[in-house]
């Protein structure tokens, strides 16, 4: 888009982002699929913790037909260590969609038809590698437009009418990223730094930035859990964890409640052998979005066939359950 072309408004963003854009190995990409996979990482990743994820994931899948013909629990261990497994999940499952049916959707209404992409990440691919003009709104972009305009409780609709409204729609990917950049850099949740915003004389809430907007209410509920290693000379014993947090991957036998005796009966049942007595290994603390588990540990010896903990994707409790029992 040329100079004359923007607005005031517009020119003061996309010069103070030009200027000072962070350097991220997924800017200046067109490869749609890098472009994909960046996306689905920061969803609920920060960019900092993101960044070695992306490098890894890249280094065994280079593109999407080598991520679509992987086995899920491979595609689960090299996403190890950045949690919200549904991402990867979905991610495995578009790639085996798009490898039938290549190539990646050039455009919004078809993305938001693949697994795991919502209205915020569809219309980041869609703007940044394909050049549509749609807006894209995440939580950074969320908090600059109801700062510019002094919303305390705006809504979806709303936020959504505002970035269209202001779109640079001859340059919709690098309008988006500035809005984000400037949301994760200077307009931040705390001690926003306004003196150094681009944006700051059009900025309603300038004057007591951190009302806007409103703080969301989060409530997490507090569940408690007793989890039994059992190690033998040659791994522990691991079973496949269920459900839509950690659905694919594999952990240590784990029950709900304080009670270990319920799991006790369990695994004599389904290993047709008495367990030696358990001892308490401590406790672990792990929170969720909306839940918080305190899971009591403890270990026996085992001498019947086990994994290696190493060789199956494990999710980071699982992985604080093991060290809390030094099996890991």
């Amino acid at each position: 888009m040329k100079g004359s072309d923007l607005t005031p408004f517009q020119h003061s963003l996309l010069e103070w982002y030009r200027a000072h854009r962070r350097a991220l190995p997924w800017r200046e990409e067109r490869d749609p699929y890098r472009i994909l996979l960046s996306e689905v990482l920061l969803q609920q990743t920060r960019v900092d913790q993101a960044i070695p994820y992306y490098h890894r994931f890249l280094e065994r899948f280079p593109d999407l037909r080598s991520l679509g013909e992987a086995d899920l629990e491979e595609v689960l261990r090299v996403w190890q260590g950045a949690g919200y497994y549904a991402r990867a999940r979905n991610l495995h499952k578009l790639a085996q969609i798009v490898s039938a049916e290549p190539p990646l959707p050039t455009n919004y209404a078809r993305l938001r038809e693949l697994p795991g992409l919502g209205p915020y990440t569809a219309a980041a691919v869609a703007s940044i590698a394909f050049d549509e003009p749609v807006a894209a709104v995440d939580g950074n972009v969320r908090r600059v437009i109801s700062r510019l305009m002094a919303w305390e409780n705006p809504t979806p609709a709303a936020l959504q009418a505002k970035a269209e409204e202001w779109l640079a729609a001859e340059s919709p990917g690098e309008w988006n990223q500035a809005m984000m950049e400037l949301g994760a850099t200077l307009c931040a949740p705390r001690k926003p730094a306004c003196r150094s915003c681009p944006l700051a004389r059009w900025c309603a809430g300038q004057a007591s930035p951190e009302r806007y907007p409103a703080p969301r209410a989060r409530q997490q509920r507090a569940t408690e859990a007793v989890a039994l290693v059992l190690q033998g000379p040659y791994g522990v014993v691991l079973e496949p964890r269920q459900g839509r947090s950690l659905g694919g991957l594999w952990g240590v036998p784990m029950a709900e409640g304080r009670s270990l005796e319920p799991l006790l009966r369990r695994l004599a049942a389904s290993h047709g052998t008495t367990i030696p007595t358990p001892e308490h290994a401590g406790t672990v603390q792990h929170a969720f979005t909306h839940r918080r588990l305190t899971v009591q540990v403890y270990k026996s010896r085992w001498e019947g066939p086990a994994h290696d903990p190493q060789s199956k994707p494990l999710s980071q409790l699982d992985r604080k359950i093991l060290r809390q029992a030094q099996a890991l």
